[in-house]
């Protein structure tokens, strides 16, 4: 029979250290990756109800660019800054899962 070694962490708390196993969860966890700029992205999972521009379109900042239905609510999706808009990602009635990638902006 094989016996499995089983690997401590280190950490500290207020001076004082400890050790614990990692969770097979938080091994297998999605590593955490920095969001592009330009990438507007799900909140949370919902329904598009409905979108105002198309690839191409020149937006300015605040500029609403689409209504996602998440938990009841329509929520309003705004461009992060001016630009034109390189990909829409959706159509009306998809139902999206969180961070999900609607469209990208293009700074100009």
């Amino acid at each position: 029979m094989e016996t499995k070694k089983i690997e401590y962490v280190d950490f500290v708390v207020t001076a004082r250290k400890y050790k614990t196993t990692l969770t097979k969860k938080y091994l297998d966890r999605k590593p955490w990756q920095p969001v592009q700029p330009g990438d507007v992205n799900s909140h949370l999972p919902g329904t598009i109800v409905e979108i105002m521009v198309k690839e191409g379109d020149h937006v300015e900042k605040g500029q609403l660019l689409c209504i996602h239905e998440a938990m009841k609510m329509l929520n309003r999706i705004v461009a992060p800054f001016a630009g034109i808009v390189t990909q829409v990602n959706v159509k009306i009635g998809d139902k999206i899962a969180k961070n999900h990638l609607m469209m990208k902006i293009e700074a100009r």
